[in-house]
């Protein structure tokens, strides 16, 4: 079955519209365009020869709010091998917007489409969406529009999305697990003080006699949490939307809590070496797209995702900038290991800096991935003491005052 397209003669492409119909041989078709409405759709696509037999509203997501990083890698993979199969520019921007299942992803990359057809570049056109196309991306394909090596410049931009965001995920993997684990036992925790605790409290008020210290805590904190506990739900949510805010707008702050991150057991080593990671994937990346040096670094400081390790590429770019050597450099921050530093001196002097930077970033991304699973080994006993920590102590000290009974009897 043929899938067709139909690009609307009309700038604004605000609502999405799946439709089915038949071309001039009686064939049926379908397909998905944007168009201002229904009427405008139809006499679209009579233009083209197609009598539309069935046309529905898709349903549109917020503007930019289902579109994310995943989302933008894929794009893409999907239009380097749209090129390097010879595809026209245009042409290939359509066949990736009109199949995207996602009606804010489709509308996106039909904009970029409008904005090339009408003869825009495509670097111009894709940095007028800053939200999902940042400084490097748009840089790297601009590179490559000069070079006139748009599909390889394209396809190491593809795969340098890809790296970055399975590097995310690994990451992401590793800070969820202790946070899901802590949520967990919280949660049980305060099950236990409201609905378990109260019922021995009942029991033992009719013994007449006075508890454990241990068990008599362990009832005010259910007292406490069963009286207050509303207002303690809000002056938490409060606490965290108030670190959350100033996290947002505080640079002090983010660059506080990186530190802070960066020190930390266990996850402190993943994050130090997914900085190196990404420093080492986005400096291979761009000086293989013919970017010079210092101007690459300037792009390599944001994406390593630390500002720790931004400030210190930043002054590692004013440093090469003055002619001083990139591993002199990155030996003066004291952020990356000895092995890094020889392996991009070895780089430097072989005029293979690109691929020196390629193996490290394969290298730390694959330490990354064997770190997360180590850890996720680590905590899986760790869980089982805390919530037997938290859960046997509630235990224990409820059946304490039976214990002492028993003692005395």
């Amino acid at each position: 079955m043929a899938v067709a397209s139909v690009a609307s003669k009309s700038i604004k492409r605000d609502i999405p519209f799946a439709w089915e119909g038949r071309d001039k041989r009686g064939a049926r078709i379908k397909g998905k365009s944007l168009a201002p409405d229904e009427q405008t759709l139809r006499a679209e696509l009579r233009r083209q020869g197609v009598a539309p037999s069935k046309i529905r509203k898709q349903k549109q997501g917020r503007k930019g709010g289902s579109v994310n990083a995943g989302d933008i890698a894929v794009f893409s993979r999907q239009l380097a091998t749209m090129l390097a199969a010879g595809i026209p520019l245009v042409q290939a921007f359509e066949i990736v917007g009109n199949g995207n299942d996602k009606p804010a992803m489709q509308k996106l990359i039909l904009d970029v489409k409008a904005d090339v057809e009408g003869g825009t570049s495509l670097h111009e056109a894709l940095g007028k969406h800053p939200l999902y196309f940042d400084d490097l991306y748009v840089n790297l394909v601009e590179a490559g529009e000069q070079a006139g090596a748009l599909e390889s410049l394209l396809d190491k931009v593809a795969t340098y999305k890809e790296k970055t965001e399975a590097l995310k995920k690994k990451v992401k993997k590793a800070l969820f697990y202790p946070a899901a684990v802590l949520v967990v036992a919280v949660i049980v925790t305060v099950v236990l003080l409201i609905f378990v605790i109260p019922q021995f409290d009942a029991l033992y008020k009719g013994f007449g006699a006075s508890l454990p210290a241990f068990t008599q805590f362990v009832i005010n904190i259910s007292h406490d949490v069963q009286h207050y506990g509303f207002y303690m739900l809000v002056a938490l949510g409060g606490a965290f939307w108030t670190f959350f805010y100033f996290k947002k707008r505080s640079r002090a702050m983010r660059e506080f809590l990186d530190r802070l991150v960066l020190k930390m057991p266990v996850i402190g080593p993943i994050l130090h070496k997914a900085a190196i990671a990404r420093y080492a994937r986005t400096l291979s990346t761009m000086f293989a797209a013919g970017v010079p040096l210092v101007e690459a670094l300037g792009s390599v400081a944001g994406a390593t995702g630390n500002i720790v390790y931004e400030k210190a590429v930043l002054r590692m770019k004013d440093e090469v900038s003055t002619g001083q050597r990139l591993q002199r450099s990155m030996e003066s921050t004291g952020l990356f290991p000895n092995m890094v530093n020889q392996m991009i001196a070895v780089g430097e002097e072989s005029g293979s800096l690109d691929e020196m930077s390629s193996k490290v970033a394969t290298f730390y991304e694959a330490e990354v991935d064997n770190a997360v699973d180590a850890m996720s080994s680590l905590l899986e006993p760790l869980i089982m003491v805390v919530l037997g920590v938290l859960v046997g102590g509630l235990v224990i000290a409820m059946y304490l005052p039976i214990f002492k009974l028993a003692s005395v009897v």
